[in-house]
């Protein structure tokens, strides 16, 4: 129609290549061999493919009125141009609701895209309590990861004195998780009488929720020469040695001063790759931001 963007028109011809590419990537049986991959290209074709469907209902419904148009036109007719001068405004508001819906949803759409995510829990103020609450937020989030059929992958979890959660990182990967995740960032409160609290006074506790997308690789390729490795044996809560084998993992990313620790498996390599991982998203998140600081400066 007259009145949509060539812009809006090219960045949603642009979105059907894009559909298409990723569909014949995913029916190659050499994709489909890696489980990986074909998780990475699921989530972003489910992440355009309501765009593309209501597109191609779009166009369809163009092309319907411009063949209506063509009756008005050109029709000898008088009664199937006054049939088709009715259909007109129709299939007009139709072509219409539909762009805009279009339109409404490209905004959220590379938000859509991002399939995978690390969430960081931390027990604030409240004491015992605060890990209590940062144990139930976990617990929710396990239970929103197993009802959306996402994968949730504990990276590092330090339990509470008493139960619940110090600090805890999770890998989650599934369609739009991201865009469904992205908001719970910040500070979570609850006003309760806590299972700790014997005279039934109530108290206020908080947990601190990060949340970052998770980069592909290519995203984010980080120098190993400006990454200092420390390989050291897994320490317990009051610092003591857990194991005589030097199976925890600290990353020192020299550019952003950022660190990572990761000792929650018995296995060097497993906690070195889990740390690299969370390394990745703690720089991709800082460049992001940085970004974002400088537009809105501009």
């Amino acid at each position: 129609m007259d009145q949509v963007s060539d812009n809006l028109l090219a960045k949603l011809n642009g979105l059907v290549e894009q559909f298409d590419e990723l569909e014949s990537k995913l029916s190659d049986p050499k994709v489909a061999a890696d489980h990986e991959q074909v998780r990475q290209l699921s989530v972003k074709r489910a992440a355009i493919a309501g765009i593309v469907d209501r597109y191609n209902q779009y166009q369809s419904l163009d092309q319907e009125i411009n063949e209506v148009r063509q009756i008005i036109d050109e029709s000898d007719d008088a009664d199937l141009v006054d049939l088709a001068r009715g259909e007109l405004p129709d299939l007009r508001s139709q072509a219409d609701e539909l762009i805009e819906a279009i339109a409404s949803e490209l905004v959220t759409a590379d938000d859509a895209a991002v399939g995978s995510v690390i969430v960081e829990l931390r027990s604030a103020s409240g004491g015992d309590e605060a890990a209590l609450w940062a144990g139930d937020l976990l617990q929710m989030y396990q239970k929103l990861a197993q009802r959306k059929n996402w994968q949730l992958e504990v990276l590092e979890f330090t339990p509470g004195e008493v139960g619940g959660v110090r600090h805890s990182t999770v890998s989650i990967n599934g369609d739009r998780v991201w865009q469904q995740l992205g908001y719970e960032a910040g500070v979570h409160c609850v006003k309760r009488v806590p299972s700790t609290e014997a005279q039934g006074r109530v108290h206020t506790s908080t947990a601190t929720v990060a949340v970052l997308p998770e980069p592909q690789e290519l995203q984010v390729q980080l120098d190993e020469s400006e990454v200092e490795i420390h390989i050291t044996t897994a320490q317990g809560p009051g610092g003591q040695n857990v194991n005589k084998v030097a199976t925890a993992v600290h990353l020192i990313h020299k550019p952003t001063s950022i660190e990572v620790r990761m000792q929650e498996s018995k296995s060097q390599h497993q906690n070195r790759q889990k740390a690299w991982q969370l390394l990745r998203a703690r720089v991709f998140d800082h460049h992001q931001q940085r970004q974002a600081a400088e537009r809105a400066a501009d």
